[in-house]
C-alpha cells in the first residue's frame, strides 16, 4: 500500500484540559498546545489527537457537546484553534480532533427543542419512548456510568435514552436529518483544515429498532460496574452501523489525505469488521487489546498473532497502551516494564497511539476525595473506575505547578513532579523520556519499523521476540517481561541499536544476546544474514 502519514506516523493524544494552561485558571487551553508544539517536534511524534474542546457544560468534561462548531471559552476561541492548526502544519504535524456523534449535551439546542414538546420537529432526533406496560423504563438498557440508561421527562411524559450521563442524551441515528447534520459538522472542520477525526464510542451510534432487552452477561460474577451485568447486544454494535460508517467515510473521502478512526472496545473478530470493505469503513479502529491482555510474553505473543491473522488484506493495524479513560501504563506495570511497553508499542507493525505524559512515566496518582472530578468515578466509587488519575496535568519543569500553570491545577500533580518532568528528564540520557525520543527517532529512521512486515521469533518463556523486516533490513525486538536475566539466541548476527535501559548502543551481537531483567533491546541485521 502507498505510504501515507497515518500509516507511517505516530499519534500523540492530548487532553487539552491537562496539557498547558496559559491564562492562569488551572485548566489547559488550545494556546497552551500551540506553545508546546516545538516539544512535540523534538519528541518526534507526527499526529496530534485533541480530545474535545467544544462548548460544553462540562458534566463529562467536554464529551457532553453543546455546540459542535465552536470552541469553549475555557479553551480559547476558533481563532486559537486556527492558529494552532496552521502552526502545527507548518511544523509537519497533523491534527485530528474528536467527533462525538453518539450523544449531545442536554443543553444542546437540538435537545432543548426535542424536549420542548412531542410535536417539535426535532423530537425524533433523540430516542424517546413511552414507559413499559407496567410503568418504569422502556427496557433494561443501562448507562455506562451506572443505573438505568433511561431518564423520565415529566413535561412530555416519556423517557429518553442516554448511554452515559443523563445530561448526555443519545442521538437517533435512524433519522436521516441527524446523519446529515453530523456530516455537515464534519465538513465544517474538514474545510478548516483538520486532518481527520477520532470518532467517540462509534460502536454505540445505532440501537435495536425494537428496543429489546439486553441479555444477562454470562461472565458476570456478581460484582463490578453496573454496565457489566448485561451484554450490550441490542444497545451497541448493531449490524446497521456499518452503513452509517460508510456514510462517514464518504464525507471524509471528499477531502484529500484525511483519516477516519473509531473508538471500538470489542473482541478482535468483531473489531476488524470496522475496517469495512472497498473503502467503506474506518481507516482503522483503535485496538485496545494491549490494555486488556495479561502482561505475559505468551499472552502478548498470542494476541499479536491473533490480531495480525484477523486483519483484512492491506488493513492498517493499530496499537494503544494508554488514553484518557485508562489507568496509566506506569501505574499498571511499574516504570521498568513501562519502558518495555514503550518499546513494544513503537516497534509493532501499524500505527501506535501514545498518550501525553506516558513518555514521562507518570504512574498512579491518589486523588483526594475533595478533588475528584470524574462523574463515573464518583457515581461508582466502590469499583475504582475513576478516570481522574489518567487526566492529571502534564509536568514540564520543577516549579511549584510543574510549569503547567501559575494556578493550582484542576487535578493534582504527581508527588515526584519536581523530578518527573520534561526539563529534568530531557537532560538525562537514560530517562524514560529519552527512551521515547530515541525509539521515535529509530522508528522514523528505519523503514522496516514504520512500514515493514512482522513475524514472531521463538523465545524463552519470559521473552517476547519478533522481527520487523523489509527487503533492505531486518530488525529484531527482544523484550524481557521478567525480572531475571537471560540469554536469547538470535537467527542472525547483528548490532544492538537501543536498550530500554539506555546504556547499550552499537554492541556487536553474535549468536545470542544477554538480556538483563526488565530489559528490551532492538538489534539490526542485514537482510541476507
Amino acid at each position: 500500500m502507498p505510504e501515507t502519514w497515518w500509516r507511517s506516523g505516530v499519534i500523540y493524544q492530548i487532553y487539552p484540559r491537562s496539557f498547558q494552561d496559559t491564562n492562569g485558571d488551572g485548566v489547559g487551553d488550545l494556546e497552551g498546545v500551540r506553545q508546546r508544539l516545538d516539544y512535540l517536534v523534538w519528541l518526534g511524534v507526527d499526529v496530534l489527537w485533541l480530545s474535545p474542546f467544544y462548548p460544553s457544560p462540562m458534566k463529562d468534561f467536554g464529551y457532553d457537546v453543546a455546540d459542535y462548531g465552536n470552541v469553549d471559552p475555557l479553551f480559547g476561541g476558533l481563532e486559537d484553534f486556527d492558529r494552532l492548526l496552521t502552526e502545527a502544519h507548518e511544523r509537519g504535524l497533523r491534527i485530528i480532533i474528536d467527533l462525538v456523534p453518539n450523544h449531545t449535551s442536554d443543553q444542546h439546542p437540538w435537545f432543548l427543542a426535542s424536549r420542548h414538546s412531542r410535536s417539535d420537529p426535532k423530537r425524533d432526533w433523540y430516542l424517546w419512548r413511552d414507559p413499559a406496560p407496567g410503568g418504569g423504563p422502556p427496557n433494561n438498557w443501562l448507562s455506562h456510568f451506572g443505573g438505568s440508561g433511561w431518564t423520565w421527562d415529566e413535561a412530555t411524559q416519556q423517557y429518553y435514552y442516554h448511554a452515559f450521563l443523563r445530561e448526555q442524551p443519545d442521538l437517533n441515528w435512524r433519522n436521516p436529518q441527524v446523519r446529515a447534520a453530523i456530516h455537515e459538522i464534519m465538513r465544517f472542520w474538514l474545510r478548516r483544515g483538520v486532518d481527520g477525526f477520532r470518532v467517540d464510542v462509534i460502536s454505540h451510534l445505532i440501537k435495536d429498532d425494537l428496543f429489546r432487552d439486553n441479555p444477562p452477561n454470562p461472565d458476570w460474577r456478581g460484582h463490578g460496574p453496573d454496565i457489566t451485568r448485561l451484554t450490550q447486544l441490542y444497545s451497541a454494535n448493531r449490524p446497521e452501523l456499518h452503513e452509517i460508517i460508510g456514510e462517514l467515510r464518504r464525507v471524509i473521502d471528499a477531502f484529500p489525505d484525511r483519516v477516519l478512526i473509531g473508538e471500538v472496545y470489542l473482541p478482535i473478530d468483531q473489531l476488524v469488521a470496522y475496517y469495512g470493505a472497498q473503502n467503506d469503513g474506518l481507516h482503522f479502529p483503535f485496538n485496545f487489546h494491549l490494555l486488556q491482555t495479561p502482561w505475559r510474553a505468551d499472552a502478548l505473543g498470542a494476541l499479536i498473532t491473533r490480531y495480525e491473522a484477523a486483519l483484512p488484506l492491506d488493513a492498517q493495524p493499530n496499537w494503544v497502551l494508554g488514553n484518557h479513560d485508562q489507568r496509566r501504563v506506569a501505574g499498571r506495570l511499574g516504570e521498568a516494564q513501562a519502558r518495555i511497553a514503550a518499546m513494544l508499542l513503537l516497534t509493532l507493525r501499524g500505527t501506535p497511539t501514545l498518550y501525553y505524559g506516558d513518555e514521562l512515566g507518570i504512574g498512579d496518582i491518589i486523588i483526594p476525595e475533595d478533588r475528584q472530578r470524574d462523574p463515573w468515578g464518583r457515581r461508582e466509587a466502590a469499583f475504582n473506575v475513576s478516570r481522574d488519575p489518567a487526566r492529571t496535568p502534564m509536568q514540564w519543569n520543577d516549579t511549584i505547578y510543574a510549569g503547567f500553570s501559575t494556578h493550582e491545577p484542576w487535578l493534582p500533580l504527581t508527588a515526584d513532579h519536581a523530578l518527573r518532568n520534561v526539563a529534568t528528564l530531557r537532560s538525562d540520557a537514560h530517562s524514560i523520556l529519552s527512551l521515547h525520543k530515541n525509539l521515535l527517532a529509530l522508528r522514523r529512521r528505519c523503514k522496516a519499523l514504520h512500514s515493514g512486515d512482522c513475524r514472531p521469533l521463538d523465545a524463552q518463556e519470559q521473552i517476547l521476540a519478533y522481527e520487523r523486516y523489509d527487503d533492505r533490513e531486518r530488525i529484531f525486538i527482544l523484550l524481557n517481561l521478567g525480572a531475571d536475566p537471560t540469554h536469547v539466541p538470535l537467527p542472525a548476527d547483528g548490532r544492538l541499536l537501543l536498550s530500554t535501559q539506555g546504556d547499550r548502543t552499537n554492541d556487536s551481537i553474535e549468536g545470542a544476546v544477554r538480556l538483563r531483567g526488565d530489559e528490551g533491546v532492538i538489534i539490526t541485521a542485514s537482510p541476507s544474514s
